[in-house]
């Protein structure tokens, strides 16, 4: 008897930090996934790519056959109608480093739908953005996709935190925006979840998501269903060097490779970031689902139903620097081509506001109910001073990483913003931050901090290296802001 996903009814908590790296009672195997996934953030790659000209493996949908790998519900139809009778078309990824990356499914992805239609010009958008989930997801949904129009857009955030609330409003805005471009849920899975589809389950947080797909009547891929029927079967290792069980392991108690065990597949080197082969599974289930949604082809819009979470984040956005906010004279505005550890980020921000004296200050105001930013991190980054309606304020932290919760100065953990982390040894990568506030109208003021944190113990001691060899570079207390993030209306 054919084993069905068994779906339950749950409150899915993701639990927060502050920037500080205050401890939190998380599990010590997804402590680890956080950080990996905060160590693949980076820089952009670039955001449109010749799909007919992609070099890389060739996928086909093999023979492997399971009910639960993909849930159809209203297809693709728009999408596969235009293909029928339009020889051009736009295809959105829309995720985290697993999408932003050249070899985890989005290429095989992309040339086996370009090889369904041989006679049509197909452009991919690449807004996979290493280290980020739905929250920043949701901010930056137009500007780095919607306002290029897709045709279709796939959703990939099940491992970066997959938060509902923000899944939601990104699927809310593109409805919003065209309901003809056609949406699909994509689901990736981390170390240790596999078991739940061997058993015949969905990982809990897969779970909270596909209420939403089911809700908005979206076709969604379980991408690693394969995958972990085929570690169940002993023919796949999730990480390379893990040692199997002796019940799975032809040389007990023996780490293993490929040839170890012939045929034996690696999915991973870290157990999140697939290899080229568990890529290729990944964008096998993709390619056996568009197989079967082609089939239909009746062009539908998509109804717009009442919200299934009550603070969805459909009025999440992102604002170049200026184009809300009033910065002091020590910001300038800098080209990030022209500075050569920025031009990685040119792909997201077309100029950045660059200061380095403490007291430099920005200042906007806005309606609703949360702010932040989108900004480089580097050995020189510094801290920030955050004030409100002009008080300044603490931050707790909030309901998942990367966010706080301003209070009452006097009541919270954190007095101010670290932008400096152990992620930015000798390095810079791109990094966001959120704030909550009370609903309202509000004036935010953001200042460099005179106090520059104690780097070498945020570094620990297997990464002083650089900083005992170069300590003048991260005697500094910079800032390096690339947009601003809004969850309301900006105030001009």
């Amino acid at each position: 008897m054919r084993k069905h996903f068994q779906f339950s009814c749950l409150v899915f908590i993701i639990l927060g930090y502050a920037c500080s790296g205050a401890a939190q009672s998380v599990p010590q195997k997804d402590q680890e996934r956080d950080r990996l996934i905060a160590a693949s953030q980076a820089g952009a790659m670039p955001l449109f790519f010749d799909i007919a000209a992609l070099n890389g493996p060739e996928v086909l949908p093999g023979d492997f056959k399971n009910g639960n790998e993909f849930l159809l519900r209203g297809g693709l139809p728009n999408f596969f109608d235009k293909l029928k009778h339009k020889k051009s078309g736009n295809i959105g990824y829309l995720g985290g480093s697993i999408t932003r990356a050249g070899n985890m499914y989005r290429v095989q992805s992309a040339k086996y739908i370009q090889s369904m239609f041989p006679g049509s010009k197909l452009q991919g958008i690449n807004a996979g953005v290493s280290g980020t989930g739905t929250d920043l997801g949701a901010c930056r949904l137009y500007d780095q996709l919607l306002k290029y129009h897709p045709d279709l857009v796939f959703v990939e955030f099940a491992v970066n935190q997959a938060f509902p609330d923000g899944m939601e409003g990104i699927i809310r805005q593109i409805i919003k925006y065209d309901p003809t471009i056609d949406i699909c849920i994509l689901y990736t899975i981390y170390e240790g979840q596999a078991k739940y589809y061997a058993e015949g389950k969905v990982p809990p947080n897969i779970a909270a998501l596909e209420r939403i797909a089911a809700h908005y009547n979206l076709p969604s891929i379980h991408m690693g269903l394969q995958a972990g029927i085929l570690e169940a079967e002993g023919k796949l290792l999730w990480k390379a060097g893990q040692v199997l069980s002796q019940e799975r392991s032809q040389v007990p108690g023996q780490k293993h490779n490929p040839t170890l065990s012939p045929g034996q597949l690696i999915f991973s080197q870290d157990g999140v970031h697939p290899s080229e082969a568990g890529g290729s599974l990944y964008a096998g289930a993709i390619a056996r689902a568009m197989e079967k949604m082609k089939e239909n082809d009746q062009p539908k819009a998509h109804v717009m139903p009442a919200g299934l979470i009550a603070d969805h984040w459909e009025d999440a956005t992102m604002y170049a620097p200026k184009e809300i906010a009033t910065f002091s004279r020590e910001w300038s505005s800098v080209d990030p081509n022209e500075i050569d550890q920025f031009r990685q980020f040119s792909g997201w921000f077309p100029y950045v506001m660059k200061a380095d004296q403490p007291g430099a200050s920005f200042t906007f105001k806005f309606q609703g109910e949360m702010f932040g930013f989108f900004d480089i991190g580097g050995p020189e980054s510094g801290q920030l001073i955050v004030e409100l309606d002009g008080k300044k304020v603490k931050l707790n932290p909030g309901r998942f990483p990367h966010m706080g919760k301003a209070v009452p100065e006097g009541e919270a953990e954190v007095a101010v913003l670290n932008r400096f982390n152990s992620f930015c040894n000798n390095r810079y990568r791109g990094q966001y931050h959120i704030i909550e506030v009370e609903p309202g109208t509000h004036e935010v003021r953001l200042s460099i901090s005179p106090v520059i944190p104690d780097k070498r113990k945020i570094l620990g001691e297997k990464q002083l290296d650089d900083i005992t060899q170069h300590p003048e570079k991260y005697n500094r207390t910079a800032a390096y802001i690339g947009k601003i993030l809004l969850r309301g209306k900006m105030i001009r």
